[in-house]
């Protein structure tokens, strides 16, 4: 699995705006986009963007459609 890629934030008066790669993925506002921005300032700010958005992909995805009880 490769890293998150194509985020980008924006920051609008007191919201935060996520877009995936040029489309609005989601807006935080209050204390939720100023938690946000705390933590995107101390580390991988595209894996922060993916996890806020729930585009986290956990490399698993191929083998729950394997798995006995996913079959239908």
């Amino acid at each position: 699995m490769g890293k998150p890629s194509g985020f980008e934030f924006a920051v609008r008066g007191d919201d935060v705006v996520i877009r995936h790669h040029g489309i609005t993925a989601t807006v935080l506002r209050g204390a939720r986009a100023q938690e946000f921005l705390a933590e995107a300032t101390e580390g991988d700010t595209q894996l922060l963007m993916a996890r806020v958005t729930g585009n986290y992909r956990r490399g698993n995805e191929r083998a729950a459609r394997r798995h006995p009880r996913n079959q239908g």
